[in-house]
């Protein structure tokens, strides 16, 4: 199996990722949570949830998806990602991280 590449939507969640090493105790905590689910993600979707096409928000549709999967945090935190390929490679896009509560609110529960 081929070795899944992390790569953020923008550079803008690419960033927000990274202050949170530097922010409170709960926000590093946060990073080392999405840090370890990165390298779940790399190495195994089997810790990862395809969420059904009917569930995807409405927001997530302007990325032309085909595919769209949740990986479960720590404290209730949800990573949501989706997967691009070609014959070389896998890539999981980082669409948002979030807590259950936004989470919830995000995909109309």
């Amino acid at each position: 199996m081929r070795k899944i590449l992390i790569r953020f939507i923008s550079e803008k969640l690419s960033s927000e990722t990274l202050k949170l090493e530097k922010g409170s105790y709960e926000d590093r905590q946060l990073y080392y949570f999405i840090n370890r689910a990165f390298k779940d993600i790399e190495n195994d979707l089997d810790s990862c949830i395809r969420i059904p096409r009917k569930l995807w928000p409405k927001e997530y549709k302007k990325y032309s998806i085909t595919n769209l999967w949740k990986y479960d945090l720590p404290r209730g935190w949800r990573l949501i990602f989706f997967l691009e390929a070609d014959e070389i490679k896998v890539v999981a896009i980082i669409l948002e991280w979030f807590s259950h509560k936004d989470y919830e609110k995000r995909f109309e529960y």
